[in-house]
């Protein structure tokens, strides 16, 4: 591994998505996006849904996070998510329908809190994945 990179990776419960080594991630955490370079203080933070980016090289790629947490290290970011995609593995006409469903519910008017919010978060993760499939 250089000595100025980090090493990234992303899981889900079913699969590796990433692991490489980078020069910089950002991640979307619940007290805000943070980022990290090498030699970082160590930290454990819990993330949102969102959009998450690495850099290596002058290329930046892009993906879809819905919530988990990231570990880092001086040298390594671990992100456990429960799930997780590429930019270039969103299906975006998926997305859009998704998006669509979660707006016919929440349009619906009065319904059940707990509906309302899973409305809510199925709107918000349809629209960032749509978000991230366009990069």
């Amino acid at each position: 591994m250089s000595e100025n990179r980090l090493l990234l990776e992303v899981v889900t419960p079913d699969r590796l998505v990433v692991s490489e080594e980078v020069d910089i991630v950002v991640a979307p955490g619940v007290e805000g996006q943070f980022g990290v370079l090498v030699n970082h203080i160590p930290f454990l933070s819990a993330l949102e849904v969102g959009e998450m980016y690495y850099k290596k090289g002058g290329q930046t790629e892009f993906i879809f996070i819905s919530g988990g947490f990231a570990e880092v290290t001086g040298k390594k970011v671990t992100i456990l998510a429960d799930s997780a995609e590429r930019g270039k593995e969103i299906d975006i006409e998926r997305a859009k329908r998704a998006k669509e469903r979660a707006e016919k519910r929440l349009a619906m008017g009065k319904i059940a809190d707990f509906d309302w919010v899973r409305a809510e978060a199925a709107l918000r993760r349809s629209l960032t994945r749509m978000k991230i499939a366009t990069r």
